[in-house]
């Protein structure tokens, strides 16, 4: 009976091994039947104004955690110091600057940078308080641009445009000067003014060449309140705008699935909404802008 007793014993303890081998191997299978976690890679992008907005929308959507991007924007507002701060790695991309002011930067800074993809273009515009048609500008009139380089050149391409002074044939529509001035017949007095205070200083001048970012801002909007505007066209590639990263970062997958969330629908729909269609999406590589 005793005998009986200690067998029976050994047999439940048996049984009690395998079934508890057996759940740990169901558990492995299962475990190894498991999607693995998708990883999440944190990007800070640099920006300014109504891109830093652009970019917040961005990151909340649907198409960024699919992406498995976590987007923290950090507001920026001077053009120098955000590509500084790219550069040394405070951010890892900028969303604010045109193809011919990432060309200047990187010619006085290095070539530091490196462009990741195009996103718009936003005409710059000629505004005035002061006048409704740009053939009622007079002698001597005071027409303020942006004074730094690349926007320099830019506002001195849209008065040629516009028919308002003519530059030499040798112009350099990334660096070129108010001295490269070939025919002035209005005299126009050009005033070098800081980007930002240009919608500032339109009611003491005659005529204000102002960026869309800064129009915006202050609640200008360039294809109902400007006088003449950029059009898009090959004058216009050096104005497109871009997404800039430190060069040793250029082919990051990561940069390379944030550059690809611009160009989605719902952030088409979100700039018109928002932007009153003055941001025009520019979907095309980086080598047809050089």
């Amino acid at each position: 009976m005793i005998h009986a007793i200690k067998k029976s014993a050994a047999l439940l303890t048996l049984l009690a091994v395998v079934a508890c081998s057996n759940s740990a191997a169901n558990q492995a299978s299962t475990d190894a039947k498991a999607p693995a976690q998708a990883e999440t890679t944190k990007i800070v992008i640099g920006s300014m104004g109504a891109d830093s907005d652009i970019w917040r929308y961005i990151a909340k959507s649907q198409a960024a955690k699919d992406a498995g991007l976590q987007i923290e924007v950090k507001d920026i507002n001077d053009g120098i110091t955000l590509n500084k701060a790219t550069a040394e790695g405070q951010v890892d991309v900028n969303a604010f600057q045109s193809w011919a002011y990432f060309k200047t930067f990187n010619k006085t800074n290095g070539d530091s940078l490196a462009a990741l993809s195009t996103t718009y273009l936003e005409p710059m515009g000629l505004y005035s308080k002061k006048f409704q048609d740009l053939k009622a500008l007079p002698q001597g009139a005071t027409v303020a641009i942006p004074n730094d380089t690349a926007n320099t050149s830019r506002a001195l391409r849209l008065l040629e445009e516009a028919q308002l002074l003519k530059l030499k044939a040798d112009f350099d529509p990334v660096t070129g000067t108010v001295q490269d001035i070939a025919d002035n017949p209005k005299k126009l007095n050009i005033k070098l003014v800081q980007g930002a205070s240009g919608p500032r200083v339109l009611g003491d001048v005659d005529l204000a060449a102002i960026g869309n970012t800064n129009a915006l801002e202050s609640g200008l909007n360039v294809t109902k309140d400007a006088l003449f505007h950029e059009q898009v066209g090959e004058r216009v590639i050096n104005n497109i705008n871009i997404l800039a990263t430190k060069k040793d970062r250029a082919n990051d997958a990561a940069l390379q699935k944030l550059s690809a969330l611009y160009h989605q629908p719902a952030v088409d729909a979100y700039i018109k909404e928002h932007f009153g269609g003055t941001k025009l999406d520019v979907n095309q590589p980086i080598s047809s802008l050089n």
